[in-house]
Formats: structure tokens, C-alpha cells, sequence
């Protein structure tokens, strides 16, 4: 197990941070924290602990959000995730990591700029399958990688304009699927050893704490105060990663 005190001073805040993420906001700033683990070790390894600690989340999330979710085409979101996931997993000892972050984090600050700036942002937009199978194959492709699948799949539903529970739900079922699709490719490149499995298990713990505030802090906000929040956490989230990029870019 890690024993390291630096790697605790980040990674009980950032589960804390994803917890409320995902139980509030469907995702977000949530994905910030596999890099901020990442400052105490190795991405693959901060990448391998969180993703138990999140399958128990997606459990939290199930239950919470049960009945709660947009069934129209999610057969499709779950198929592009997928599709996503083997991607990833192909291409995962071959992606530049820095390339990826930029590639993200400027779709993601352009996608708001552009949305923000429509006349129609109030405005749902209809449901289109090439978006979703498109969007949703990049979610599972960059979540493999670096667990960013949120912005991807945001680009398709923040403009859906759902009713906010049923965008947290949504997101909560889908990232929970494709959580558990990710444990076999992490299994088969080796990701799981001791180390970082007992490592989660000590920090599993924190879980529900994270997740839970983050569904009492979702019903205490208005709707459309929740969309403006999940735009700006959608810009945060994508300068963090475009700095992260640039600044490791080799």
C-alpha cells in the first residue's frame, strides 16, 4: 500500500471532489482528479486506484438515481461508449497523454464558447444519433485513458437541456457501465497490482461521502443555475486539462 503522506493530501480531496461531481453534477471538475492523484504518481497508476473507488460511487449513484434516466437512446450512448473503451484500451501504451489533454480541453472551452454565444442556449436541441454515437465513443475512448470521459459526453447532453436529476442520472448509469467494462482492459494491461488495490481499499471509504453532498447539493440548486454551473465547471475542466497538456507537452 501506499504510504506516501503526499499522496493522501491529494487523492482525499480529489475523491471528495469527484464524489461531488458525479452525485451533483453528473460530471465535471470530477475529472480533475485523476491528474491531481497524478501529482504524487504515475497517471497510469492514479488512473488504476480511482477506478474502484468509482465503480463504488457508481453504486451510490444506481441507487440514488434509480428510475431516473434519460432510456431513449442510451442503448446507443452505452454501444459508442463501448466502442470507445476498445479503442482506448488498443491504442493505450501509443497516445501521447499531453496531445490528449489539449485535444480535450480546447474542444471542451470552444464547445461552451460556441453554445454560449447561440441564441438558442435556452433552447433544447433534438436528439441526433450521429452525435450520440460519435460523442459517446470519444466519452469511453478518453475515459479509458485518463477518466475525461466527461466532456466528450457532455458535448451531447448539455444541450439536451434534460431535467437536471435525469442528466445526473443519466450519466451516472452510463459512466457506470462503462466503469465496469474499463475494470477487464485495466486487468489485462497489468493496472491492478497490489499496491494500488489496497490502496483503494483504504480510500473507498470516502466513496459515498463525496457523492451523497453532491446529490444534496443538486437538489438545493435551480435549473437553470445548474446549467450555468456545469458550462463553467465544463471551462474549468477543459483550461486544467489544456494547461496540463501544454505544460507536459515533450
Amino acid at each position: 500500500m501506499i504510504t506516501d503522506p503526499l499522496f493522501y493530501w491529494v487523492a482525499i480531496p480529489a475523491i471528495i471532489l469527484v464524489g461531488i461531481s458525479k452525485g451533483g453534477f453528473g460530471s465535471g471538475v470530477g475529472l480533475l482528479a485523476t491528474p491531481l492523484v497524478a501529482l504524487a504518481v504515475p497517471m497510469s497508476q492514479a488512473a488504476a486506484i480511482m477506478l474502484p473507488i468509482l465503480c463504488v460511487m457508481d453504486v451510490v449513484g444506481i441507487i440514488t438515481y434509480r428510475g431516473r434516466w434519460m432510456r431513449d437512446h442510451f442503448g446507443l450512448l452505452l454501444a459508442g461508449g463501448v466502442a470507445g473503451i476498445v479503442l482506448g484500451t488498443v491504442t493505450f501504451r501509443y497516445i501521447d497523454d499531453a496531445m490528449l489533454r489539449v485535444g480535450i480541453g480546447a474542444f471542451a472551452i470552444g464547445f461552451v464558447v460556441h453554445r454560449l454565444s447561440s441564441a438558442s442556449v435556452g433552447a433544447p436541441e433534438p436528439h441526433s444519433n450521429g452525435k450520440a454515437l460519435f460523442w459517446s465513443t470519444m466519452s469511453g475512448f478518453t475515459s479509458t485513458l485518463i477518466h475525461a470521459g466527461g466532456p466528450p459526453l457532455n458535448v451531447y447532453m448539455l444541450p439536451r437541456r434534460l431535467e437536471k436529476t435525469v442528466f445526473v442520472g443519466t450519466t451516472v448509469f452510463f459512466f457506470a457501465v462503462m466503469n465496469v467494462v474499463k475494470l477487464v482492459p485495466y486487468a489485462w494491461l497489468g493496472l491492478f497490482d497490489p499496491t494500488n488495490l489496497k490502496t483503494s481499499a483504504v480510500l473507498v471509504p470516502l466513496a459515498p461521502v463525496g457523492f451523497l453532498l453532491g446529490v444534496w447539493m443538486m437538489k438545493r440548486i435551480p435549473q437553470d443555475l445548474f446549467y450555468r454551473i456545469c458550462y463553467v465547471m465544463l471551462v474549468l475542466v477543459g483550461a486544467k486539462l489544456l494547461w496540463d497538456g501544454i505544460t507536459g507537452w515533450k
